[in-house]
């Protein structure tokens, strides 16, 4: 009973005392569920009495060095994810992180990063500061007392006992947290179950196991793989029900027209029966249950045209005035005009939203980033439009007035651009700088646009892509040039200083589109050119921003963090443009649409031949009923929007459903959901497209 009671009280065990500390304030101070703290604590605590265990078994004074490293490290953990999810809306994990750091120039975040941590003060201190100050009291209040060569030995004995003591202990509380997690009936469409067996959802993973769960899992995964889990099975009627296939059918003969289908000759059995993964079958078996989307009046109506795709950095629609910003309001009023459009925050920041706009896929939820990855591999994406344009003879050339960020170098050549940034590339651009030759930070979309457009104005037909700058954050007219730059533009404005200061920013895009406009008129080529115009997300750190350009309340708990939970999905709304100067009248849209239905739909448009089943997204303008698919796996559809976290459904307007009937289509909808967010991971990981397609 003494040794117990003196292995309690030695001064290493204070480790497992903090890990818990750690979790529970983190918890708390990101309004994170504490239902699940049974679970985050039982799995902090099993990996503090292991690292407990392991300072037993070395000597005094490397003991106490090892320990406060430990608690620095962890605290510093703690808090990178705390700034990191203020920033970027999601949490890293440790191999993401690294890369990001490698690969990245993440001076460009340097005064973001600064910002944060003065608005998170008080939480910085508590997750770091103070475990120091505790793991610091609690040494020396409990060290040894100093003693002679008997005392040593003894204490060395006592280290051996105890090291092997806390490794029992720590067994102990894991088996108690793995029967928690996999013997406790947890509700809801996501579980500690799921999420310990898994990779992605890496804020499901936070907020269920914990910080240092997700990422020791995240370690983990990396070296032995993510475990093999069961994938859900097949579900023909469900994906039927999903296409809409059978009002698609009746629309078609009623018109007394049947389009045929967007499909490519493939036969995905054979591609099943000749599988080299679980992976490969699976996505064969998938996309043989799907009904294809059929080609329709719009087919085609831009083919053989000039293409301009704009990505348009942190861009939200509810800035477009008509007198402020005349052009955007013109393209976005004159052209398709999508009413319910929304751009969904889907991982990894600009990456994921690129790759959303791109490749008609959803990027993964977790490491590796999806683009980059593409780029790393050479994965094989015959669906994109430089690559399919490309095939028709068109001159794809893809701007960023950046320095290397995501590993574009790589990944955009292989979507069939050729590339231009400011470095390692085979054409780098010249940036604006001021009298003294410095760079502008951001640079600007107009002068990107005034520096290219000669370049491609007589390689017709063109398929020019624009990552655009102007509108990275922060957003002050201390922080940005852009913003400083047109500062007079904005001064009168009824709106606070960070609200102008982004309308501002965004001023240099406007004027960017307003040459563009004029150059292809003036070239005499605006009649036969499609612009299309979609951004990567919304100012997801800036809700504020949104809240007053919208005139509305999101109904945010917290304005710090893009949290599903409680925010209006309104805050993603935004607009996605397609125009063409040989647009008689605009087409209005009210279909629930959003960056993943953009490949698909521009394709229809060109007459493209790509097959509609292997994307997740839809052409918008076929009579099936595209979803759109929320951070949290919330969505929305023509018949109504599901709310992951209550787990009800609220069909829309005029949407009449029996109790049967509703649970049916939540079922249906839930699954081809959880398919297509797999899909891009998965057509990555196996090279799918070429095994299918080359």
């Amino acid at each position: 009973m003494k040794k117990a009671a003196g292995f309690f009280k030695n001064w290493r065990m204070c480790i497992p005392f903090l890990f818990l500390y750690l979790e529970i304030v983190f918890h708390l101070y990101m309004r994170l569920d504490m239902a699940y703290a049974p679970v985050f604590l039982l799995l902090a605590g099993a990996a503090g009495m292991f690292c407990a265990g392991i300072l037993f078994f070395l000597p005094e004074l490397p003991a106490k060095i090892v320990g406060a490293v430990i608690t620095a490290a962890a605290s510093l953990l703690f808090v990178i994810e705390c700034i990191s999810r203020d920033i970027l809306q999601q949490y890293f994990q440790i191999f993401s992180a690294v890369e990001t750091a490698a690969g990245n120039k993440l001076t460009d975040y340097a005064s973001t990063v600064v910002q944060s941590v003065r608005e998170n003060a008080g939480g910085v201190f508590l997750l770091f500061v103070l475990p120091l100050l505790i793991y610091t009291a609690w040494v020396k209040i409990t060290g040894p007392k100093k003693g002679g060569q008997s005392r040593k030995k003894e204490a060395f004995i006592n280290g051996l006992t105890n090291g092997l003591l806390s490794l029992a202990v720590a067994v102990l509380v894991h088996g108690a947290a793995l029967a928690v997690i996999f013997f406790v009936p947890w509700q809801g469409d996501f579980t500690p179950e799921m999420l310990y067996c898994t990779d992605t959802n890496i804020d499901d993973q936070v907020e269920q196991l914990g910080v240092i769960a997700m990422l020791r899992l995240d370690v983990r995964n990396q070296i032995f793989g993510v475990p093999e889990g069961s994938r859900a099975q097949i579900d023909e009627e469900a994906a039927a029900a999903v296409t809409g296939e059978e009002q698609e059918i009746e629309a078609e003969e009623e018109k007394e027209i049947v389009y045929p289908y967007n499909e490519m000759d493939i036969d995905f059995d054979a591609l099943k029966a000749s599988a080299s993964s679980s992976g490969s079958a699976w996505l064969s078996e998938y996309f043989a249950s799907l009904i294809p989307t059929r080609q329709n009046e719009y087919t085609g109506m831009f083919e053989g045209y000039n293409v301009i795709f704009i990505t348009a950095e942190g861009f939200s629609g509810y800035m477009i005035d008509p007198e402020l910003t005349p052009t955007l309001y013109k393209l976005s009023h004159e052209g398709f005009v999508f009413n319910n459009f929304y751009s969904t925050l889907h991982f990894t920041s600009t990456s994921g939203g690129e790759f959303q706009n791109l490749t008609g896929l959803y990027p993964k939820a977790g490491f590796p980033v999806s683009m980059s990855e593409t780029g790393k591999q050479g994965t094989y994406l015959p669906f994109t439009l430089a690559n399919q344009l490309n095939r028709l003879g068109y001159t794809s050339i893809g701007y960023h007035f950046n320095q290397n960020m995501y590993g574009r170098e790589l990944s955009h050549p292989n979507l069939g651009y050729e590339w231009r940034q400011f470095t390692e590339c085979a054409s780098p651009l010249t940036a604006e700088t001021n009298e003294y030759g410095n760079a502008y930070w951001p640079q600007s979309d107009d002068y990107m646009i005034s520096q290219t457009f000669d370049e491609y104005k007589d390689l017709q037909p063109f398929n020019i892509y624009y990552l655009t700058i102007s509108g990275h954050l922060p957003y002050s007219f201390d922080g940005s040039q852009m913003s400083q730059r047109n500062s007079e533009l904005v001064e009168a404005l009824p709106y606070s200083e960070k609200t102008k200061a982004y309308i501002a920013a965004n001023l240099e895009l406007e004027k960017g589109l307003t040459r563009l406009v004029d150059d292809l008129e003036e070239a005499r080529i605006a009649d036969k050119t499609v612009i299309v115009m979609a951004p990567d997300h919304i100012p997801y750190s800036d809700l504020d921003v949104l809240e007053e350009l919208a005139g509305r309340s999101f109904n945010a708990e917290s304005l710090e963090n893009l949290d599903e939970k409680t925010v209006d999905v309104d805050v993603y709304r935004n607009t996605w443009i397609l125009w063409s100067a040989s647009m008689d009248e605009p087409v209005t849209v009210d279909k629930p649409c959003s960056q993943v239905d953009i490949l698909p739909t521009v394709s229809n448009l060109l007459g493209l031949q790509y097959d509609s089943r292997m994307m997740a997204g839809t052409d918008v303008l076929s009579s099936a009923d595209p979803i759109v698919i929320f951070f949290s796996n919330s969505w929305l559809t023509e018949k109504g929007m599901y709310n992951r976290y209550t787990g009800t459904f609220e069909p829309a307007e005029g949407v009449v459903m029996s109790e049967e009937e509703k649970n049916a289509y939540v079922e249906n909808i839930k699954y081809i959901v959880s398919s297509r967010l797999s899909l891009g991971q998965l057509i990555i990981e196996n090279d799918y497209y070429r095994q299918a397609l080359e």
